[in-house]
């Protein structure tokens, strides 16, 4: 799949890759983030950390006619405000992604797979 942006010139094709590797970037900064998990936990057994090759199985991107959405999965460290972390995620893939991608999301979804405890 890719984002289609029009421009006066012609059309631009995102692939989902670039903009998972963007969007993986800006998750993976914010305090309180172990890292990027696979949105299906359960066909792959395990919960594992997903390095930036990998970040696109991660995030879910889906279009509807201008509607841009993206699914992010992930996995917290134990202790931190949850609720806290997921506005930070929301609001810095929001930016990233409006100000190097050039398009707009309308809806950034942040679904925590689950919690870690550190030893």
């Amino acid at each position: 799949m890719s984002i289609n942006i029009s421009t006066p010139n012609g059309v631009i094709k995102l692939s989902t890759e670039s903009i998972a590797t963007v969007i993986g970037a800006a998750v993976t900064d914010n305090y309180g983030v172990v890292g990027m998990v696979s949105k299906k936990p359960i066909r792959d057994n395990v919960i594992e950390l997903l390095g930036m090759e990998n970040y696109a199985r991660g995030i879910v991107l889906t279009q509807e006619d201008n509607e841009v959405a993206v699914d992010v999965y992930i996995l917290v460290t134990y202790g931190t405000k949850i609720s806290v972390i997921c506005q930070n995620i929301q609001e810095a893939v929001k930016y990233n992604v409006e100000n190097l991608l050039g398009f707009e999301l309308n809806y950034v979804n942040v679904h925590v797979q689950g919690v870690k405890i550190d030893d």
